[in-house]
C-alpha cells in the first residue's frame, strides 16, 4: 500500500507507521508480564520453563534480548529515518519483524528451544539489517558505531543459545554477560547524544551542557576494557580479571560522574522528562561504584547488577519511550501527560529497594525482591495504560509517523 504523506491520514490505527510504535508497545506489555512470570517463578515456584533453561539465565536473557532490545529496535529504527531522511521498515514487514521477535519470547515456553534460537537470532540479524541499511544508504558512517553495537549483540546471543542447547558450557555466562555490556554500551552512547541535547532545550533558560572529548574517548576504552574483563571473571573466576574488573569500575566512576555535573542544571528539576534521564544516568554512575564494592567483597554481584539493569537501563529506557512517544504522535514533551511523575517514581522505588535495602538490610531478601517486582509491574502497568493509545491511534497532528 502506497501512503501520500502529503495529504492527512485519516486511518484509525497507526501501529505500523514508524518502529517505536509495535516496539514500544511491545517493550512496555513484556516488562510487565515477564516480571509477573518470573515473580511466580521466583517466589510461588511455578513450573513455566523447560527443565533444562534455568530460570535465572531466562530472566536475564528476556530483560536483555527481550525487552531492551525492543526498546532500542522501535527508538533506533525511529531515529535512523530522522538522521537519514530516509524510509526505516514500516508497514507489514514492520509488523513481521515485531512477530519474530514476539515468537522467540514465547518458544521458550514450548521446549523448542532450538527453533527459539534461530527464529532470535534471525530477529536480530533483520533488525541489524534495517538499522544499518539507511545509514549505510546515506553515507553517515558516524553512526556505524551505534549499528556495530546492534551486530555485536547477534554473536552474543548465538554464545548464550550455544550454552542453553549444551554445546558451549561457558557459552551461558559469556553470552548473557556480554549481551549486557553491549547494551550498556548504546546506553551509554545513545545517552551521551541525546540527554545533553534535551537538557540544552528543555531547562527553559541559555545553557550549554558540557562534554569533553577526551572523557568521551577515555570512557569508552574504560568501558571496553572493564566488560571483558568482568565477562572473564563472570564466566571463569578467574583472580586478575575480578582486579582489573574492580579497577576499571572504580576508574569510571569520577569519569561519568564529571560528565553529570557538567550536564546540570536546576531547572532540570522542573522537567519530568528531564530528570527521569538524568536519575537514570546516576543509577549507572552508581552501578560502576557498586561494581568496585563487588569485586573487593563489600557487596554483592547482584546489587550492582541491578543498579545497571533496573536503575539505569529500566529507568532510561521508559524515559526515552514516553518522550519519543510523545514527539513522535505530535503531542508536546514540554508539558507530558502527570502520571509519568508516578511511573518513574514508582520505578526508582523499585531500584532503591532491589539495590540497596537488599543489601543493607539482608534479613528482609525475600520481601524486598517482590516489593520491587511489584513496583516494576506497576510502573509498567501505568505506563501501558496511558501509552497503548498513542502508540496505537494515529498522530493528533493528523500526520502519518
Amino acid at each position: 500500500m502506497i501512503i501520500n504523506l502529503e495529504k492527512p491520514y485519516t486511518g484509525k490505527y497507526a501501529l505500523d507507521h514508524l518502529g517505536f510504535r509495535p516496539f514500544f508497545l511491545a517493550a512496555g506489555l513484556f516488562a510487565l508480564v515477564s516480571m509477573i512470570f518470573w515473580m511466580g517463578i521466583y517466589q510461588f515456584g511455578w513450573l513455566l520453563l523447560p527443565s533444562t533453561y534455568p530460570p535465572t539465565f531466562w530472566h536475564g536473557h528476556e530483560m536483555i534480548f527481550g525487552y531492551a532490545v525492543a526498546v532500542a529496535a522501535g527508538f533506533l529504527l525511529t531515529a535512523v529515518k530522522n538522521w537519514t531522511n530516509l524510509p526505516t521498515i514500516s508497514q507489514q514487514p514492520l509488523l513481521i519483524l515485531a512477530l519474530l521477535w514476539f515468537l522467540a519470547r514465547v518458544l521458550p515456553f514450548t521446549g523448542l528451544l532450538h527453533i527459539a534460537a534461530v527464529v532470535d537470532t534471525l530477529f536480530l540479524l533483520w533488525l541489524s539489517y534495517e538499522i544499518s541499511h539507511p545509514i549505510i544508504k546515506a553515507k553517515q558512517w558516524k553512526q556505524v558505531a551505534l549499528v556495530g553495537k546492534v551486530a555485536l549483540l547477534i554473536p552474543a546471543n548465538i554464545a548464550f543459545y550455544l550454552g542453553l542447547l549444551g554445546y558451549w558450557d561457558a557459552g551461558l555466562s559469556v553470552g548473557l554477560y556480554a549481551g549486557f555490556y553491549i547494551l550498556l554500551a548504546l546506553i551509554f552512547t545513545m545517552g551521551r547524544r541525546v540527554i545533553p541535547f534535551f537538557i540544552e532545550r528543555g531547562v527553559g533558560c541559555p545553557f550549554e551542557a558540557k562534554n569533553d572529548v577526551w572523557i568521551d574517548r577515555f570512557s569508552l576504552i574504560l568501558f571496553l576494557g572493564f566488560a571483558v574483563a568482568d565477562v572473564i571473571a563472570l564466566t571463569f573466576d578467574h583472580a586478575t580479571a575480578h582486579f582489573i574488573t574492580g579497577l576499571l569500575a572504580l576508574a569510571q566512576v569520577p569519569l561519568h560522574a564529571f560528565r553529570m555535573v557538567g550536564w546540570y542544571h536546576p531547572n532540570l528539576w522542573e522537567k519530568t522528562l528531564l530528570w527521569v534521564l538524568y536519575l537514570a544516568y546516576g543509577w549507572l554512575v552508581t552501578g560502576f561504584f557498586l561494581k568496585f564494592l563487588a569485586v573487593t567483597g563489600y557487596a554483592l554481584p547482584w546489587v550492582a547488577l541491578h543498579a545497571f539493569a533496573i536503575g539505569g537501563i529500566g529507568m532510561m529506557t521508559i524515559g526515552m519511550m514516553a518522550r519519543v512517544t510523545l514527539g513522535h504522535t505530535g503531542r508536546n514533551v514540554i508539558d507530558p501527560p502527570q502520571i509519568l511523575i508516578v511511573v518513574f517514581l514508582v520505578l526508582f522505588c523499585a531500584t532503591f529497594i532491589r539495590v540497596l535495602n537488599t543489601w543493607l538490610v539482608p534479613e528482609f531478601y525475600g520481601e524486598w525482591i517482590l516489593s520491587s517486582q511489584l513496583l516494576w509491574i506497576t510502573a509498567f502497568v501505568l505506563f501501558v495504560w496511558h501509552y497503548a493509545p498513542m502508540l496505537i491511534k494515529p498522530r493528533i497532528d493528523g500526520r502519518y509517523g
